[in-house]
């Protein structure tokens, strides 16, 4: 998912609905945790849908010695996303992401409308089955593109930004493993690594998503960014249970190059930026194909980046 670098928080409401199998199998129920990916589908012909909306408002930014500060004027966008996902085979999965997003600010106006996102398609293949009995986890291996959607040049407004005009490669490594504690409560572990290169640099000119104005003529990429962490979803029963991430992401500045009309030349990258997550959250599951979670991501360390809580609120169904 492309998600625009506010550099505030981001609070957030999430309506998720899934068709297909997944933990539906299984003794104990889940809706997943709020941040981890989840891998391939079971079977082939599963299929996966998930819409959700969030409300983005930041309260502050980090800066460059990790301290906070207050952020005026504050960005702020309404954006819906949807996941789609399909089995192809019991172990190959292709999955595709939407998003449609409205942002507005004090000083810089609104967007013209609701403006489409740049837009991920990955392979998912699950290359190890889970054997709890012998402690084997599930493994999975993400490997897509994030295409050029979103508008990124020649914006009407520079709240029209939702792209960045280039090919992203991405790919990820993810690991999921269930456990029973003494006293029959299974615990279910999720681990991943997300990395993206883009691929080519965009044609930029006037007003752009990389912050250039009227005039400007040039190139730019974004950089190299990648996010790492886990998730434990402790059963207090069959239908309750604890849920927590804790995620680390990083970026690269970007990088633009070229001139204005009035002779000014620029060539520079931006400053790299790295933030903390965690994210508890509280799962109910009225049976092995509804549930439902709530709980806040809390964007709690980093450097040149922005201070963030985000609430959330998912309903999952599984057909």
């Amino acid at each position: 998912m492309l998600v625009r670098n506010t550099g505030g928080c981001v609070c957030g409401v999430f309506l998720l609905f899934s068709v297909g199998l997944s933990d539906a199998r299984a003794g104990q129920w889940y809706t997943g945790s709020l941040v981890s990916p989840s891998g391939a589908k079971n079977h082939a012909g599963d299929a996966g849908i998930e819409p959700y909306f969030s409300y983005s408002q930041p309260v502050g930014t980090f800066a460059s010695n990790g301290t906070g500060h207050p952020l005026h004027p504050r960005q702020q966008t309404f954006s819906n996303s949807t996941m789609w996902k399909y089995g192809i085979l019991d172990d190959l999965s292709i999955q595709a992401h939407t998003v449609i997003s409205y942002g507005w600010k004090h000083g810089a106006g609104h967007a013209h409308g609701p403006k489409f996102g740049d837009f991920p398609v990955d392979m998912i293949w699950r290359f190890m089955r889970a054997n709890p009995k012998r402690y084997i986890p599930d493994l999975n291996l993400f490997a897509g593109v994030i295409f050029p959607t979103g508008d990124y040049s020649r914006l009407g407004a520079s709240q029209d930004g939702f792209g960045t005009g280039a090919y992203v490669f991405r790919m990820a490594l993810t690991e999921q493993s269930t456990y029973t504690l003494p006293g029959g409560h299974e615990l279910r572990l999720r681990v991943w690594s997300w990395f993206r290169h883009a691929l080519n640099s965009a044609r930029l000119r006037d007003v752009t998503s990389y912050g250039t104005s009227e005039g400007f003529v040039g190139r730019g990429s974004p950089g190299m960014s990648g996010q790492v962490g886990f998730s434990l979803e402790y059963a207090l029963n069959q239908k309750w249970v604890l849920a927590a991430d804790v995620a680390r992401d990083w970026s690269n500045g970007s990088r633009l190059k070229g001139r204005y009309a009035s002779g000014q030349t620029v060539n520079k990258t931006g400053s790299a930026s790295t933030d903390w997550q965690v994210a508890p959250a509280i799962e109910y599951n009225w049976n092995a194909r509804w549930g439902v979670i709530a709980g806040s991501s809390v964007y709690y360390a980093g450097h040149n980046t922005g201070i963030k809580v985000s609430p959330q609120f998912a309903i999952n169904t599984v057909f």
